[in-house]
């Protein structure tokens, strides 16, 4: 396929959404493998490779909220069926659980090593992302799956 080709249908057929969905549901859970194998290894290299990783992700989730809130209002027009209101729910919880991992991590880098109530806190924060990107993925798959058999046009 040609270049100029391909930048044309990519151009016509780009949707934010999806890719910035995506991109964080695959890095969260990389992410959380490497916390799993930092308490297994307790390497120290392994813990920075979760907080870039988690960064990265934090960085897309809101272009996926806000492109999401779009495609609902103007593809479902706002509909209030309970996928879309879980969606918003998990969507919020994916950015409290991230900011305070991150908030954590920044401002006690050694978290890990110090141990304590706050290294819980903060691999409780980044464990609790795993399950909510499952599950946001799961649901909009539903959606996904609903809008090919025209259940929500």
């Amino acid at each position: 396929m040609p270049l100029a080709k391909f930048i044309k249908e990519m151009t016509q057929s780009f949707t934010l959404h999806p890719v910035a969905a995506h991109f964080s549901n695959g890095l969260i859970p990389v992410a959380v493998l490497y916390l799993l194998l930092t308490l297994y290894e307790e390497s120290p290299f392994f813990e920075h490779t979760v907080i870039h990783l988690l960064v990265i992700a934090l960085l897309a989730v809101p272009f996926s909220f806000y492109s999401g809130l779009r495609e609902w209002k103007t593809k479902y027009k706002g509909a209030k069926v309970p996928v879309f209101q879980k969606k918003i729910r998990l969507s919020i919880l994916l950015l409290v659980a991230g900011v305070l991992a991150a908030t954590i991590r920044i401002a006690v880098p050694d978290v890990m090593q110090q141990g304590g109530l706050l290294a819980w806190i903060y691999e409780a924060s980044l464990i609790i992302m795993l399950p909510t990107v499952v599950m946001l993925g799961h649901h909009g798959g539903k959606l996904s799956a609903g809008q090919r058999s025209e259940r929500f046009r």
